[in-house]
């Protein structure tokens, strides 16, 4: 008897017709005898419409099987709620502490090439994920991909490596939020509003508003996305017209860009060594530009559209392999959210690098550096204490202007709030995904029943108990600070940056095997093009612009380049940091994670992966 599968309302539309409206029948062929073996002796006396009878095609027996409904969410998600999760899950923090830690590293060039050519790295990746997810746009995407084009096990390690990743940056996010709010409280930060507020509230209250219903949940991150992209506009014409005003005066304008090679001496000994640091520095930045494909599984089917029927009459909503499928609601935000973001971090490079000079002691610098340079603090030296805010807030000090650096610190606090609410989601939904697929019934091993269990949804759909457990897991890190205060320069604020920086490793990670996944597919459909195309395969033909939904550019030679660049930044960028001397702190953030995913892939339990 062939082994029955479970499907749910993601299977494409092809397999959707095939099987009923709201229903999926699998075909399990009857026990006939194989007509291509050898007729047995006994058969010889058979008549020919015996022998006829024994060719005719095997009995087809149809079954149907229902998902169970508490392992299953509400698709209520378009694309505006898509596009804006993505929104808040991409532009965090990074946009403004980043920008200023590049600048400082490796100087005003530095700080557009790096977002700008990891921002096109991105948007490879991306390419490559968007074609994928447009034909297949089935939960835990990023995970699946992985174990059908290139191996179970890896497929496995990269789900746990991007729930990892969001997971404790949900808790890193926490422990920024409190250095944001040390700029009114003073260095070190007040223990009551640290411990009270930032570290136990604000965490409860993003639980909460992620326990909501998945429709109250997307129109809130609508609210916030455009709030945020708002608040983008706002910073970029305030720092054009801090640029341009002390320009007329004579002091600043392009003055910061006369030596635009310049580096950290305390950091690496050339500039290239310092640009390659700053290569890894950006990726943080970038991480969340695939956050669509973990929230597909929430994603409504697309309406039906009009199209030509081909009988020389008027156009009729007539379905066809393209029609209604997820692949279309989530085209948009993995085909542009990319070139937004690398818009956005390569303009706010550029604009900071205008206006404060590299050399600036407000600067957020490297945790692990000695420093042992003199530090220019600008006309307003005790106004703010040093490497404990970003660049934008430091342009905002030294601009004078009354309490603009109030407002755009405030900027800071609710980018820091959407985008730890989003990498919650997010790592709420990578934990569903990778669990709600195991049999967790009696006689199944303790540790399968106990993940199955975290793959089951409340009675409004929405994956709470991963939920609460991704929050959970890391949300103790910020007490840690506590001790020492929120300085990266003590070893709590190490410790924490480390962490910080390995959940941008596992991303990187995470972006190589999807593109190693599209080369082996589309070597797959290619290989196998002329036996797909006899037997009506919908949705393989690359060459057929009204069957095949994405086409991305360039392949496959962009996925070739996308796969260079990926191991370059985790091989080569991440190696940089060790070639002036060998620095614990760096090690650990770039090669612990890569170290403990390859152990945890060959010791993985045999049995999990079987099932």
């Amino acid at each position: 008897m062939a082994d029955l599968q479970e499907f749910s309302d993601w299977a494409p539309d092809w397999l959707q017709a095939i099987a009923g409206q709201n229903r999926t029948e699998l075909r399990v062929p009857g026990q006939l005898e194989d007509p291509r073996l050898p007729t047995p002796l006994s058969h010889l006396s058979q008549t020919n419409q015996d022998r006829d009878d024994a060719l005719k095609p095997p009995k087809i027996t149809r079954i149907t099987v229902m998902p169970s409904s508490n392992r299953m969410v509400k698709r209520k998600l378009r694309g505006i709620h898509l596009f804006m999760i993505t929104v808040n899950g991409t532009l965090g923090v990074g946009l403004y502490w980043r920008g200023g830690q590049i600048l400082e590293l490796a100087g005003p060039m530095a700080a557009l090439l790096a977002f700008l050519l990891v921002g096109l790295l991105s948007w490879a990746v991306m390419q490559c994920l968007t074609e994928m997810l447009c034909i297949w746009p089935i939960p835990g995407a990023l995970s699946v991909y992985v174990s059908e084009f290139v191996d179970t096990e890896l497929g496995i390690a990269v789900g746990i490596a991007y729930w990892f990743s969001y997971s404790v940056g949900f808790g890193a996010l926490i422990a920024t939020l409190a250095a944001e709010f040390d700029f009114w409280t003073g260095t070190g930060g007040d223990e009551g509003i640290d411990g009270g507020i930032v570290y136990l509230l604000i965490p409860l209250i993003l639980i909460a508003i992620n326990a909501l219903d998945i429709e109250i949940y997307g129109l809130l991150e609508v609210i916030s996305g455009t709030l945020k992209i708002a608040c983008l506009f706002v910073i970029a014409g305030v720092l054009i017209a801090i640029n341009v005003g002390a320009g007329k005066q004579g002091y600043i304008g392009t003055q910061y860009w006369a030596s635009p090679k310049v580096h950290d001496p305390d950091a690496a000994n050339n500039w290239s060594t310092a640009f390659l640091m700053c290569l890894s520095v950006a990726i943080y930045a970038y991480m969340g530009v695939e956050i669509v494909a973990a929230s597909a599984l929430e994603s409504a089917p697309s309406k039906r559209r009009a199209r030509d029927t081909g009988d020389g009459g008027e156009s009729q909503f007539a379905q066809s392999p393209n029609d209604s499928l997820i692949g279309n609601t989530v085209k948009f935000s993995a085909k542009y959210l990319s070139l937004l973001a690398t818009v956005s971090y390569s303009l706010s490079g550029l604009l900071v690098s205008f206006n404060i000079p590299w050399h600036h002691c407000h600067l957020p610098r490297l945790s692990w550096i000695n420093t042992t340079t003199n530090l220019d603090c600008g006309s307003t030296s005790t106004s703010t204490p040093a490497n404990t805010t970003s660049a934008i807030v430091a342009i905002a000090v030294e601009s004078q202007i009354t309490h603009l650096a109030d407002i755009f610190n405030v900027f800071l606090v609710f980018t820091c709030l959407t985008c730890a609410s989003t990498n919650l989601y997010v790592a709420s939904r990578v934990l569903f995904g990778l669990t709600s697929r195991l049999d967790g019934g009696k006689g199944q091993p303790w540790h399968l029943r106990l993940l199955a269990w975290f793959g089951r949804t409340n009675r409004y759909r929405v994956p709470l108990r991963a939920m609460i457990f991704s929050a959970a897991s890391f949300i103790w890190v910020p007490f840690l600070q506590l001790r020492d205060g929120t300085s990266t320069a003590t070893s709590i604020g190490m410790f924490i940056e480390v962490l910080a920086q390995m959940s941008s490793v596992a991303v990187v990670i995470v972006w190589t095997c999807q593109v190693l996944a599209f080369i082996r597919y589309s070597h797959c459909i290619k290989r196998h093009k002329t036996i797909l195309k006899q037997q009506g395969i919908p949705q393989i033909n690359r060459d057929d612009a009204d069957d095949y939904p994405y086409r991305s550019h360039g392949q496959p030679v962009l996925a070739y380049v996308a796969l260079a660049g990926c191991i370059f930044v985790l091989v080569v960028a991440n190696g940089a940091y060790l070639w002036r001397g060998f620095h614990k702190f760096p090690f650990l953030s770039s090669y612990l994670f890569v170290w403990t995913a390859y152990e945890g892939q060959i010791e993985f339990d045999d049995k999990l992966i079987s099932l």
